[in-house]
């Protein structure tokens, strides 16, 4: 399973940040990462994200705002 995160404005519109985290091997690893950059991905204009298995959505959107 690859586990991968999609970046998006409040809106849904699709953002790149600089670091995307790349592929996940776990669920784990995928959500310790978002949650040690998710104030990096708010400043570069990411409001939202999702988590993807191998393409599927299975979490999301979560906020990155208070």
């Amino acid at each position: 399973m690859a586990w991968t995160w999609q970046f998006e404005t409040k809106d849904g519109t699709p953002v790149s940040p600089e670091d995307d985290g790349g592929t996940f091997a776990s669920r784990g690893d995928a959500e310790s990462w978002v949650g040690e950059f998710y104030g990096d991905l708010a400043d570069q204009g990411v409001d939202q994200v999702t988590l993807l298995e191998d393409g599927r959505a299975v979490f999301g959107p979560m906020s990155l705002h208070a």
